[in-house]
This record gives C-alpha cells, sequence and structure tokens, in this order.
C-alpha cells in the first residue's frame, strides 16, 4: 500500500526532517546543464536561437564532460545568468578573477 510522503514525514523526527530539508536544499543548488535550461523553462530549440547555433549543437554541448569557459558561459548568460568560478578550499573560498571577461 502506498503512502503518502506528507503521512511518512509526520513520522520522521525533527532531526530527520531537518536533514532532509538541509539534503534538498543542497539537490537545488546542483543541476547538469540540461535540467538547468529546463528549470529555466528554455527548449533547446529557444536557447539555440538565442546562441545563433542549431538546435543539435545545444544537445551535444548538454552532453560533454569538457567545454571552454566561453562556451559555457555564454549558455549560461543566455539562459539570463551570470558565470562565477569559485575554488573552494577547507580554510574557506576564492572567486577566481581570470575568467571574468574572457
Amino acid at each position: 500500500m502506498t503512502k503518502k510522503f506528507a503521512e511518512l514525514r509526520e513520522k520522521m523526527s525533527p532531526e530527520a526532517r531537518a536533514e532532509s530539508n538541509r539534503l534538498f536544499e543542497e539537490a537545488l543548488k546542483e543541476y547538469p546543464l540540461s535540467e538547468l535550461r529546463n528549470a529555466r523553462g528554455l527548449s533547446q530549440k529557444m536557447l539555440a536561437e538565442a546562441l545563433g547555433v542549431q538546435q543539435p549543437a545545444i544537445a551535444k554541448m548538454e552532453k560533454r564532460t569538457d567545454m571552454y569557459i566561453s562556451t559555457l558561459r555564454s549558455h549560461i548568460e543566455a539562459m539570463g545568468g551570470r558565470l562565477e568560478i569559485t575554488a573552494h578550499f577547507p580554510d574557506g573560498s576564492v572567486k577566481i578573477s581570470n575568467f571574468s571577461r574572457i
């Protein structure tokens, strides 16, 4: 028998509920490019038109695991965002400025 998530959540301890919320918030901060595009309400075709390329180029780019920073920046900007590159260390984080304007 299936149970509603709300019913299961009510039975969770406050600590488990807090951890569940934390994990959910963390998951919202990480997306593959295709899911980010979908979350922004854009199709591959719409993004391709904004970038002046064909739709297959968007599909190919979304499957890449390695690309130029300038390519990634143009895609993020076409979605209405801004790309920042930050290095995270145990003692703090540093925004890398070399790539501010390529």
